[in-house]
């Protein structure tokens, strides 16, 4: 089973003046804190509320200093369970994202459906005949390398 979750970060940036400043300097730093290992990981804005429901933009300022809330994005294969699922991402995010509080937000369960796996598979197979045609063209084409010193 393979597996999507979704871990929420509260990421502190220090030295912001704007809520636009203090996201892009959370993503840019949990960016460098991740790759290149985990490049697989989507970076996004978190979605906070207020207890009365209203959204609040994802970054808290006070004192020129932010806490940011980032939701990280990945993707767990051959998992026995959900639970299996988070503890893998957090702990594969945890260990790159030192002192960094993180939060399993969502787990959900990719579908494996052989058909489309089938589609997939032939289309890839047609594209690489039509590869290997064009790099015969393209031979044709260009001279030798022999050809050109002579």
């Amino acid at each position: 089973m393979n597996c999507r979750v979704v871990v929420e970060a509260a990421v502190p940036v220090f030295d912001v003046e704007t809520e636009d400043e203090a996201i892009r300097i959370a993503i840019s730093k949990t960016g460098e804190m991740l790759n290149p290992d985990l490049n697989y990981v989507e970076i996004n804005m978190g979605e906070r509320t207020s207890p009365s429901g209203e959204e609040l933009p994802p970054a808290f300022i006070a004192a020129d200093e932010a806490l940011v809330a980032l939701e990280l994005e990945m993707t767990v294969f051959n998992v026995e369970r959900e639970e299996h699922a988070s503890r893998i991402a957090r702990k594969e995010i945890g260990q790159r994202l030192e002192n960094i509080p993180l939060e399993v937000m969502e787990v959900e369960v990719i579908e494996e459906e052989s058909a489309d796996e089938d589609a997939t598979d032939e289309s890839t197979d047609t594209e690489s005949t039509d590869e290997t045609e064009e790099t015969a063209d393209d031979d044709e084409i260009l001279p030798e390398f022999e050809d050109l010193v002579e």
